[in-house]
């Protein structure tokens, strides 16, 4: 089942691509294996996938050791919030955080990167439908903060990340991303070399690779509804 489903994941990001007039090869899928055990996520590797997001500090800590054996093949990427007494655990074990949304935390993980690993790929989680329930930063507060994060050793600021409010419209979809690619290019016209935005999921991966989506992350429609 998720061999099947992966692959019908990888032709919907294909489908949407063309429609785009982009690149395959421009979207990385991000396989999201939130609350779904270590054999799920070997059984994606085995399909094929390489890229696993995590949500949780803990529970990413725990697939990563059972799944040792595949560590130089895998990239693992910190999708949900990251609280600062926890980054030592996370500048150690992942490879990328998409939910930066204070600079104390960059500062953390960028001070207890071990110096043998390549810098950590870091995202700033925007808050870009303005919901007081979701984290992330203010629109008007991530320049500021880009700047910050990008002049630290030891880390490399990528780009954008958000988790907009939910929409069924294709229209409505595609707005909060179109305003996010707006930020970056305001951001990388400022002369930050960015080139990621992780945004889209199982629901709008169109809507966002469509408005230029780098990373999509996607688990309901590879391993089931949680």
């Amino acid at each position: 089942m998720i061999e099947n489903n992966l692959h019908k994941v990888h032709q919907r990001i294909a489908i949407a691509c063309v429609a785009a007039g982009r690149l395959e090869q421009s979207v990385t899928l991000l396989v999201v294996g939130k609350t779904f055990p270590s054999a799920d996520l070997r059984a994606a590797f085995d399909a094929g996938a390489r890229c696993f997001g995590e949500n949780y500090v803990a529970e990413a800590l725990d697939k990563i050791n059972v799944l040792g054996d595949l560590r130089e093949r895998i990239q693992w990427h910190l999708i949900g919030p990251l609280q600062a007494n926890k980054t030592r655990a996370v500048a150690e074990h992942f490879d990328w955080v998409h939910s930066i949304d204070r600079l104390k935390v960059a500062q953390r993980l960028s001070e207890q990167r071990p110096a043998h690993l390549p810098p950590l790929q870091l995202c700033l989680q925007v808050n870009i439908s303005g919901e007081a329930s979701k984290s992330g930063l203010g629109v008007d507060d991530v320049p500021d903060v880009a700047r910050a994060v990008a002049s630290l050793p030891r880390v490399r600021l990528r780009g954008l990340m958000s988790v907009p409010a939910p929409a069924t419209d294709p229209a409505a979809q595609r707005e909060p991303h179109a305003r996010l690619r707006e930020l970056l290019t305001q951001l990388q016209q400022q002369g930050l070399a960015l080139d990621t935005l992780s945004m889209g999921m199982t629901g709008d991966l169109e809507a966002a690779i469509a408005e230029g989506s780098t990373i999509v992350r996607v688990g309901t429609a590879i391993f089931g509804a949680r």
